[in-house]
């Protein structure tokens, strides 16, 4: 920041941290200042508040949002808020709290579930963060042509930019460039007085059309939720619908081969492990046959050599950390 030169007052900052206790809060915000070489940091996410022991970690008395706010009275930080991958339920909770002034989460066109969130935040003058719009919104950097000719005149990363935009109570998307030309693409989405105009409801409605076609159009209402055996089922079928809508099988790939890697970050387990236990069906609204297009989805989707790395890489750290222990016994 200091070698290209620009005025402190010209720029708004953010950073993130996860600290699990006051005192550590405390550290890192100071250590994050020294690297910084900056007097304040604008804008400070605790970072994952993924459920709801994680909220409880953060809003305990005497814990690192508490001392967030003491750093900000201290003027070391001007606003406090939170990132997300949770649930719903979990960032409604946490928005309640009052503790926080923003927030950064999911929300998409092929992604809506947080729009409650998002219209609570407009309520509470919060501030609302998209994470990843072109990567976690659907690859929309490397889109197949189906997309790419449904979006037209727009790119899809022009229209889900205006899409994300169009919601007054959404301040910011956080890009992720992954080629020069996407500066280009993301730049010209802004400026517009009304991004909600004409041509994006057209580009919309077209879009929507692909998922009324669909046999078995899962409406991702989660009430199949929560499945004995850890299956993220309304995330499954969500992949599902896009590959049947839009043919983003690389973007299914890219996310469904992370369940089980990921954690609290994206949790989940594969369809393999469905056991036709039946608990979901009665549950369905659409009285989708669940076991079955779980595993169809499956089939297009995991990757064996990746599961199979993934496991090798568990039991390999597995060993290195019970040698960690064995030579600390004996030494």
């Amino acid at each position: 920041l200091k070698e290209l030169g620009v005025p402190r007052k010209k720029f708004k900052l953010m950073t993130k941290g996860a600290p699990i206790s006051g005192n550590e809060a405390r550290k890192l915000v100071e250590k994050q200042l020294e690297a910084l070489k900056l007097d304040y940091i604008d804008f400070y996410g605790w970072h994952g508040i993924n459920n709801k022991e994680l909220l409880k970690v953060a809003v305990e008395k005497n814990g690192p949002v508490e001392t967030l706010h003491k750093l900000k009275e201290e003027g070391l930080i001007r606003h406090i808020g939170f990132s997300t991958h949770g649930p719903l339920k979990t960032i409604l909770e946490a928005m309640q709290t009052n503790l926080f002034s923003f927030v950064n989460l999911h929300y998409y066109y092929f992604f809506q579930h947080n729009l409650p969130a998002v219209q609570l935040a407009g309520k509470m003058d919060m501030g609302v963060f998209i994470i990843s719009p072109n990567e976690k919104g659907g690859m929309l950097f490397k889109s197949p042509e189906k997309l790419k000719n449904l979006c037209k005149p727009l790119t899809p990363i022009a229209f889900n930019g205006r899409f994300c935009l169009s919601h007054p109570e959404i301040t910011t998307l956080s890009m992720g460039m992954h080629e020069p030309k996407h500066f280009s693409q993301n730049l010209s989405i802004l400026n517009k007085k009304n991004y909600l105009n004409s041509e994006l409801t057209k580009v919309k409605a077209e879009m929507d059309a692909p998922l009324a076609q669909i046999s078995g159009l899962c409406t991702l209402c989660h009430e199949c939720l929560p499945c004995p055996e850890n299956i993220n089922i309304p995330e499954v079928l969500r992949f599902r619908n896009l590959i049947e809508g839009y043919d983003m099988v690389d973007y299914g790939r890219f996310r469904y081969n992370m369940f089980e890697g990921q954690g609290h970050w994206f949790p989940g387990t594969f369809s393999f492990n469905c056991t036709e236990c039946g608990d979901c069906l009665p549950r369905c609204p659409e009285n989708l046959n669940i076991p079955l297009l779980l595993m169809q989805t499956h089939k297009k989707l995991f990757s064996k050599s990746k599961y199979l790395k993934h496991k090798l890489l568990f039991f390999i750290k597995s060993i290195l950390k019970a040698l960690k222990v064995w030579k600390f016994i004996f030494n």
